[in-house]
């Protein structure tokens, strides 16, 4: 028979054990490999420790824990993380006695659980879900494990939680999908309202950077008691709690200083051997130090720290602070509902990445719902690579014809990209699909069953597809790579929602796919006439 019980010292070894035979020594937190650390998580108060034993043999073959103060606000939110299971143990049901055991014990003391869990394999994903876990976020290349690795973000809320969430959060373009699918997984009805005007922090002076001592220590503090009551930017970490305690937790901060005198600072905490940065907190004198103290942040960890991922939560109420993370780079990839309680409600917040490794990401392990999370994040992902692509060569596109560079910025955002070796075929005539393709580079043969040969080229610039996506009628013919094809992809829920928050842009595109259609519609007559 097999029991969950709390882990005690002497399971140790056992839990190091397990991470070895599930990890080797590449598992992301090095606390499980050293025993004393490991020892105080598991004697301490803020850490929840099981282990699953075979009570015939007295052998630990499973291990979980909850973390049960993850915020710096008394969130009442716990991660639940660190499940690992021998692997010969494994399809014995262990994982998820483990999880109900730590429901049990922890769900009094939570109004949300979270977990990150790994997409490599299912069954972190269908155990959380299982236990009213709902995919909120997907997370790309976060951990470095034996490589980077992709991480799926849940969330369970309890209680009253929901009843105290503040309504209507306030969110730009980028991050109103993601929003959307994250509450109905949620069960919340989607209220997010979707920020078109704010403008982003301005670019400000330049300001002098050096890391937080001692002396500036008490000027920061004032600066930050000053301007508590409209918070953007959440995490683990306040500067308030103390400067050792600061320290203690690996944490630094990066202050500016104008004329001498301190104007803000950013905390984060950098991690070496992930190759990731966490920013916790930012404090600003004024508004136009903060795009310079984030621009800056940005830069060290791309250009002096090789650092491979940066995150920042963000609160869903500040479209200022969104606007200017987007434009710094970052992108949302997770929504979740209620996770800060500040003051007398709790707060949606947004994770924003800002990715500085190539985008190879796998998710095909991935459950239904977190694949429907995935495709969401990853096309912001992919679209941001796409989108200088398209800027190059907008003009050159008819689709794009008549559009200023915020509109094709915003029509860019929502297309993923697809390629296609020579030969391969791009759709059959008779076949439904809801997808328009714009041909970045190379050509593709246009086919009819009942014509031999071809009867069209489309080539840079030009679309495939359009007359499926405007009617959800079947394909009228068949498109063929000739040479290797790239293409930017736009789907018709996706075009239907850009166009819902931005008429301007629709009524432009459908007259630009018109025009585009009649263009080819004749080509196609004349070349059938030639033959």
């Amino acid at each position: 028979m097999i029991i969950a019980r709390e882990a005690l010292s002497v399971d140790v070894p056992a839990i190091t054990e397990i991470f070895q035979a599930c990890y080797g020594g590449a598992y992301s937190d090095s606390r499980f490999y050293d025993p004393t650390a490991l020892n105080k998580m598991v004697v301490s108060d803020d850490t929840l420790m099981m282990v699953a034993e075979d009570q015939d043999t007295g052998k630990v073959l499973g291990t979980g824990s909850v973390i049960l103060e993850v915020g710096a606000y008394a969130d009442l939110t716990g991660e639940f993380g660190r499940l690992a299971v021998r692997p010969e143990a494994r399809n014995r049901g262990i994982g998820k006695l483990l999880m109900e055991e730590r429901l049990r014990r922890v769900e009094g003391r939570l109004q949300l659980g979270i977990i990150e869990g790994r997409t490599a394999h299912p069954y972190t994903l269908k155990i959380a879900e299982g236990h009213q876990f709902n995919p909120v976020g997907f997370l790309p290349l976060k951990w470095q494990l034996q490589s980077r690795e992709s991480i799926g973000l849940l969330a369970r809320h309890f209680g009253n939680a929901l009843e105290l969430r503040k309504n209507h959060p306030r969110l730009v373009p980028e991050v109103y999908p993601l929003a959307g699918l994250a509450l109905q997984h949620c069960g919340v009805k989607p209220d997010a309202i979707v920020d078109e005007e704010s403008a982003p922090y301005p670019p400000g002076s330049v300001y002098s950077l050096q890391e937080l001592t001692t002396e500036g220590y008490a000027a920061l503090l004032r600066i930050e008691r000053g301007r508590v009551r409209n918070r953007e930017i959440f995490g683990p970490l306040r500067l308030h709690y103390g400067l050792f305690l600061v320290q203690a937790r690996n944490s630094r901060y990066l202050i500016a200083r104008e004329n001498g005198a301190i104007a803000g600072a950013v905390g984060f905490i950098l991690d070496p051997a992930e190759k990731t940065v966490r920013v916790f907190e930012l404090i600003s004198l004024h508004d136009d130090v903060v795009r310079f103290l984030l621009a800056e942040l940005e830069r060290l960890c791309r250009q002096e720290w090789q650092v491979c991922y940066v995150e920042i939560d963000v609160s869903a109420y500040s479209p200022r602070m969104q606007r200017t993370l987007v434009e710094i780079g970052f992108l949302p990839a997770a929504y979740v509902p209620a996770l800060v309680f500040h003051e007398v409600e709790r707060l949606d917040t947004i994770k924003m990445v800002r990715l500085l490794a190539p985008l190879q990401v796998e998710t095909a392990q991935l459950t239904p719902r977190a694949q429907r999370i995935a495709e969401t994040v990853l096309r912001l992902f992919q679209s941001r690579s796409v989108l200088p692509r398209i800027a190059q060569v907008a003009q050159e596109m008819p689709l794009f014809g008549g559009l200023n560079a915020e509109q094709i910025s915003r029509l860019a955002g929502v297309c993923a990209v697809s390629t296609f070796e020579p030969g391969t075929t791009i759709f059959r005539e008779g076949g439904v699909s809801d997808r328009l393709y714009v041909v970045l580079e190379g050509k593709a043969d246009i086919t009819l069953a009942s014509v031999s040969g071809s009867v069209g080229l489309v080539t840079r610039g030009e679309c495939l597809g359009e007359m499926s996506l405007l009617t959800a009628a079947p394909h009228s013919a068949t498109a063929t790579a000739q040479t290797a094809v790239e293409t930017a992809v736009l789907d018709r829920q996706n075009l239907a929602e850009l166009i819902r928050q931005r008429p301007d842009i629709g009524a432009q595109i459908y007259k630009n796919l018109a025009m585009g259609l009649g263009e080819k519609l004749k080509r196609a007559a004349f070349s059938s006439l030639r033959s």
